[in-house]
């Protein structure tokens, strides 16, 4: 059964490859020919944006920092108050732990044990430092996992970062006992107006701007050399509401809730033609 409501009523392979371009533009400078994607020559629009995102933001603005979690729990505010009562004495997986803040929180507040799951092991190797001395945690690459051995996998800010989220929702299933339940929330989606996150110059640049001057921007500020959105350090897959609510439908889970959540500042224009645009999260429950 599939619900999906509303306030108002990977690990595994890239996405597509990059677009050709055509090779009438602009000759650019030799200095800028090292910022900019290798794609040849970039037609001379692209161009211009690149430049003026330059000049307005030299330094990346850095939206996305986190702060609004300061001084509370990340869990508890995204999941609700009932997360710790409810995953108490059981197993849960966060998958997608990063350097495990939330791995290690779920641990102290009641959980039998808890695994950390990420695919990079510098961070794990960070994650187990800081989780030294407690009995029952641990860090491991989704490939050590046991199958069928959660009652709760747990995944924060991570659906719109996963190169193959469909594969990641039959890994999640396969983790999970039967009757488990995966607890997700994630956000900004890619419609949003910080959902192109580090590329989110200001709102919404990420639709309005051609994808070539982005990266090159991106590359000059964060001096790194990729050549498409998707391959920005820890992904960006686009993920919208409506793309998320159909990877759900095709998934192999049988009970799925899926609410939208939106934007604060702009909750009185919150209506199903314009949720794509002014949701802030999205939150699910599905059940193995």
């Amino acid at each position: 059964m599939f619900e999906a409501s509303s306030p108002a009523a990977s690990y595994a392979g890239a996405n597509a490859a990059a677009p050709s371009l055509p090779r009438a533009g602009v000759a650019l400078p030799q200095l800028e020919r090292a910022v900019l994607p290798r794609w040849g020559r970039v037609p001379g629009l692209a161009y211009c944006e690149y430049l003026l995102l330059r000049w307005a933001y030299s330094h990346d603005p850095d939206h996305l920092t986190g702060n609004a979690y300061h001084g509370r729990s990340k869990l508890e505010t995204l999941l609700g108050p009932g997360l710790f009562h409810k995953i108490r004495g059981k197993t849960v997986i966060d998958f997608g732990c990063g350097y495990g803040d939330q791995t290690t929180e779920l641990a102290k507040r009641g959980a039998k044990l808890v695994i950390g799951l990420d695919i990079r092991e510098e961070v794990l190797d960070a994650a187990r430092k800081k989780a030294s001395g407690l009995a029952n945690v641990r860090f491991l690459n989704p490939q050590q996992c046991p199958r069928e051995s959660a009652d709760f996998v747990i995944s924060l800010d991570s659906f719109e970062h996963f190169a193959n989220p469909s594969a990641t929702l039959d890994l999640i299933n396969d983790l999970l006992r039967p009757g488990g339940e995966l607890l997700s929330s994630f956000g900004p989606p890619w419609k949003h107006p910080l959902g192109g996150h580090t590329f989110s110059a200001f709102p919404w640049a990420h639709l309005l701007l051609r994808e070539q001057a982005l990266v090159g921007w991106y590359n000059k500020v964060k001096q790194q050399a990729i050549s498409r959105i998707e391959d920005v350090s820890g992904g960006l897959n686009r993920m919208t509401v409506g793309k998320f609510e159909e990877l759900v439908r095709a998934s192999k889970f049988r009970k799925a809730s899926i609410t939208p959540v939106p934007i604060r500042k702009l909750r009185l224009f919150y209506t199903p033609f314009t949720r794509e645009f002014t949701t802030a999260v999205v939150k699910c429950r599905l059940t193995k």
